[in-house]
């Protein structure tokens, strides 16, 4: 018996140090795919936002040492009727794409996840747009929906329409112009997602569906949706934060105007940092616009977590 124990004492110690050996290799092995995309994402992510966040208390021009002013900036925030216009239209572009493109890339989807005719061809045609220059794709829009010359209002006088709208000319319709054209140019890449999405939805359901009597309606409503619920929180939570960081349509298209009709936080921080020199107050501008993203974002989780239950 002791001879025994003896033997296999030693064996057990060895296994026991040779699985310590694989699980710090494995360890080492993962810490090498993470530590690149890590260090990227401190040098260019993390470093600036924490750099920010210490500029937002300081008057600052980039030219003289910056000057330390606790929470002036913030108070300037709220007697600064610019912030609180970039404000209110960064929502009302927000309240606009976002349902539309969500509403236009799922049906999208859903139409082109059918067995058509070239439906590859359609595909790639709808996701063209997203892999397209966007200076191109803001400088084609203007073209459409030139006042005087452009195609879309020369369509609108043939149906009868006596004064259409001025669009990118019109402090009205600046905006739903923007909307349109973000909305084209957003809407292949979505489409995709949930393209994705429609794939993993199993045949069966739809079959047993059918045999239930549900249409075409009831089981886009009750088999297609609820199976797309992961797929459209993620293109939610997308298009939530590119809706409020909106910045290159808006200044190829109308650079904030007619007036401010079109001004957006992310303009206006570039405006009062780049062009105004006022790194610390565009600072804390960019701050208020990273904490409501984060808010939005909160709250979209928590609706997500108890819709699960």
């Amino acid at each position: 018996m002791s001879t025994v124990s003896r033997s296999t004492r030693p064996s057990s110690v060895s296994h026991a140090t040779a699985a310590k050996r694989r699980g710090r290799r494995n360890t080492l092995i993962g810490w090498t795919f993470v530590l690149p995309n890590f260090l990227g994402f401190a040098a260019l992510t993390l470093v600036p936002v924490l750099g920010a966040l210490a500029v937002s208390f300081t008057q600052w021009d980039s030219y003289s040492t910056p000057t330390w002013i606790g929470l002036d900036n913030f108070r300037r925030m709220g007697d600064d009727d610019n912030f609180w216009t970039a404000l209110e239209n960064t929502f009302y572009y927000a309240g606009g794409h976002i349902p539309l493109t969500l509403a236009v890339s799922l049906g999208l989807a859903v139409l082109l996840n059918q067995k058509l005719r070239g439906v590859k061809i359609l595909r790639t045609a709808f996701f063209f747009p997203y892999v397209t220059s966007l200076v191109a794709v803001a400088v084609v829009w203007n073209m459409l929906l030139s006042p005087d010359v452009g195609p879309v209002n020369q369509i609108l006088h043939s149906l009868g329409v006596a004064h259409p709208p001025g669009w990118t000319t019109s402090p009205q319709w600046a905006m739903p112009a923007l909307i349109i054209a973000s909305v084209w140019r957003d809407m292949g890449y979505y489409m995709v997602l949930f393209l994705a999405g429609l794939q993993t939805v199993p045949a069966e359901l739809y079959e047993a569906a059918r045999m239930d009597g549900a249409g075409p309606w009831r089981r886009f409503w009750h088999v297609t949706l609820p199976c797309l619920r992961p797929t459209t929180f993620f293109v939610l939570v997308m298009l939530t934060v590119s809706s409020f960081k909106v910045f290159d349509l808006v200044q190829v298209m109308t650079e904030g105007g007619p007036g401010r009709s079109t001004l957006v936080l992310s303009q206006l921080i570039f405006r009062e940092g780049i062009t105004q020199g006022r790194f610390g107050y565009s600072s804390a501008i960019s701050l208020a616009l990273f904490v409501i993203c984060l808010v939005i974002t909160a709250v979209q989780f928590q609706f997500q977590r108890r819709s699960e239950r």
